[in-house]
C-alpha cells in the first residue's frame, strides 16, 4: 500500500511539473490567472478534482 501511494505520490510530481518545464512563460500566465480566481472558485475546482480523482479510483 506505502509502495502505491509513493507511486502515485511521483506521478503526480511529475505531471505537476510537466507545464512549468515545458513552458515556463504559459505556466506563469495560468499562474497569474488563478491568482484572480475568487475564493469560492478555486475551491470548486478543488472539488472538481477531488470528485474526478475519486471517480477515477472507483473504476479503477
Amino acid at each position: 500500500m506505502s509502495e502505491t501511494l509513493l507511486a502515485a505520490l511521483a506521478l503526480m510530481l511529475v505531471f505537476e511539473g510537466l507545464l512549468p518545464f515545458l513552458s515556463p512563460q504559459r505556466w506563469r500566465q495560468v499562474f497569474e490567472q488563478v491568482l484572480k480566481l475568487q475564493d469560492g472558485q478555486i475551491r470548486f475546482f478543488g472539488l472538481c478534482s477531488i470528485l474526478i480523482g475519486l471517480l477515477l479510483l472507483a473504476v479503477t
